[in-house]
């Protein structure tokens, strides 16, 4: 995400009336924006505590995340995890890892999170784990390609989170005014309306999160 979809006060206004983000999640910010090219793929302090305020909601007994990045997400998601629950977190470029394996340690998560480095298509049909909670931050173009794969591993009643479905505001651009991500995350956004298993609620925070639940008949 690189274009504000809000103002910076009325961003600051809502991070202001939000639970303070944690010291070490405050530390993993800063560390990501200094040692990362795209800082801004770090779900960061609002976006975070909507991710842990979903996961306490649902209390999952197996979350996973596709697109790991330095692991800012993990730790939120992972705060609402049922006892002797597991997170299962893949990214497919290793160069972050340690920093994310590092604050997982910190955070006291080492025993709940495993990460896997490799190509997402095929890591997610080898984990053999029904999940409660599945959250989509990769790859834009491969979106629809991971809910796919991932839907039949998703217990009834159970949730999809995607992250960026708005891109940036380009969803309601004209087609050639689109870019190559762009394109994916609107017809991303069309394949979830048009599928009849779900049900489904794109929230404008930050670039755009979809919540889809399985429906349970």
């Amino acid at each position: 995400m690189t274009t504000p979809l809000i103002s910076k006060a009325l961003e600051q206004y809502t991070e202001t009336y939000t639970t303070p983000e944690s010291p070490l999640l405050a530390a993993l910010n800063r560390e990501t924006q200094v040692k990362t090219t795209l800082p801004v793929m770090l779900s960061g302090h609002l976006q975070g505590m909507v991710l842990q305020m979903l996961s306490k909601m649902i209390q999952p007994e197996n979350i996973l995340e596709i697109g790991t990045f330095t692991g800012y997400s993990a730790i939120c998601l992972a705060q609402g995890l049922r006892e002797g629950g597991h997170l299962h977190t893949i990214d497919i470029d290793e160069e972050f890892a340690h920093i994310a394996d590092g604050y997982f340690k910190q955070a006291g998560l080492q025993k709940k999170i495993t990460q896997h480095i490799g190509n997402a298509a095929d890591i997610i049909p080898a984990i053999d784990k029904k999940f409660d909670l599945v959250f989509i931050d990769a790859d834009k173009v491969n979106y629809g390609l991971y809910y796919d794969i991932v839907f039949d591993k998703v217990v009834p009643g159970g949730f999809i989170l995607a992250d960026n479905v708005l891109y940036d505001g380009e969803v309601i651009l004209p087609d050639e005014q689109q870019s190559k991500n762009g394109k994916a995350i609107y017809a991303f956004n069309n394949k979830i309306k048009q599928d009849s298993r779900i049900e489904h609620v794109l929230l404008p925070v930050r670039d755009g999160v979809m919540i889809i639940r399985k429906k349970t008949n």
